[in-house]
């Protein structure tokens, strides 16, 4: 039963150790926020692109789509993309902006296997890096409210989510649609498509590298970062996912520290629900970010669906 996995992983010794210490070297450079308008036909959104300073102070691009009219502060949703995919055109996705919020779109460019002998030069290192930065590059907008900044995505993009969860305690809310990255060992053991069939591909061939490899990704797994966040997150799965198994994502889940609800999707695949998933945590993050300045962002408990 799903309810009553919990994963064998461990993470290592020195986890924090690694994590505050790449989160210290990043934040070592200035944030160096800039933006762009980006002229479009759109009447009730703008554009802009916005780059920020990440892991080694390299330039990282992202969009910030934002309502055209609005008065005070206003609470971020922070999104990140799935696997091989990019930030798209300046005018997909305009739900949470349409809804009222700033929201920022990190580009993420790579593969799994890059780096992964070795922990200081995996790839992930330098993306959950860049992707804290973003948090921070958010909420340095003085038109954003930054006690009300909360983090998505879907595949990849839930994992990065899930790390950064983890790494800044400011965080306000979170929603993961099959959240890749967590509980990875056992995952590559249950599905052979991509992206995990690129890590057992590359052991397939570097086959007395197990134990150094799956050491690596020990630094990067959801789990660990679940054991870290407090705030409210939506996780969910679809039972027929050959992506990204149902059964790690409840590994995370279970393990998460925060308040938390999870929604099993039984005849969805990777797609985790989709927009109805994603019309949950529109209404969910309503009650956790559009709230006034006196107010604390968490709660205790979370509101049913």
């Amino acid at each position: 039963m799903l309810t009553d996995y919990r994963s064998s992983y461990r993470e290592p010794d020195d986890f924090d150790d690694f994590w505050s210490r790449t989160i210290e070297l990043t934040r070592d450079h200035d944030i160096a926020v800039s933006t762009t308008p980006i002229e479009t036909d759109l009447s009730t959104i703008e554009v802009h692109d916005l780059t920020f300073a990440g892991f080694g102070g390299h330039p990282i691009r992202s969009w910030l789509r934002l309502p055209r009219h609005r008065t005070g502060q206003l609470p971020a949703v922070v999104e990140f993309h799935g696997y091989a995919g990019g930030r798209g055109a300046p005018i997909d996705d305009l739900l949470w902006s349409s809804a009222g919020y700033a929201h920022l779109v990190m580009d993420v460019r790579g593969c799994v296997t890059r780096g992964i002998e070795h922990r200081d030069g995996y790839f992930y290192r330098r993306v959950y890096a860049d992707a804290v930065r973003a948090v921070d590059a958010v909420r340095a907008l003085d038109f954003v409210a930054a006690d009300r900044v909360a983090v998505i995505g879907n595949s990849q993009g839930a994992g990065i989510a899930l790390a950064v969860a983890g790494l800044v305690p400011e965080v306000c809310a979170a929603h993961f649609q099959a959240p890749f990255l967590s509980d990875i060992r056992q995952a590559t053991r249950l599905v052979c498509t991509a992206p995990y069939s690129e890590i057992t591909g590359y052991l397939a061939v570097h086959r007395d590298m197990a134990e150094q490899v799956f050491g690596t990704l020990a630094y990067f797994d959801g789990i660990a970062f679940a054991r870290r966040a407090d705030a409210p997150a939506w996780f969910s799965t679809g039972l027929l996912d050959d992506v990204v198994p149902s059964v790690a994502v409840f590994g995370a889940f279970h393990e998460y520290r925060g308040p938390k609800q999870i929604q099993v999707w039984q005849h969805n695949g990777h797609e985790a629900g989709g927009a109805d998933d994603l019309a949950t945590a529109l209404a969910a993050f309503r009650t956790f970010l559009h709230r006034n300045e006196a107010q604390q962002c968490s709660s205790p408990t979370i509101p049913p669906r």
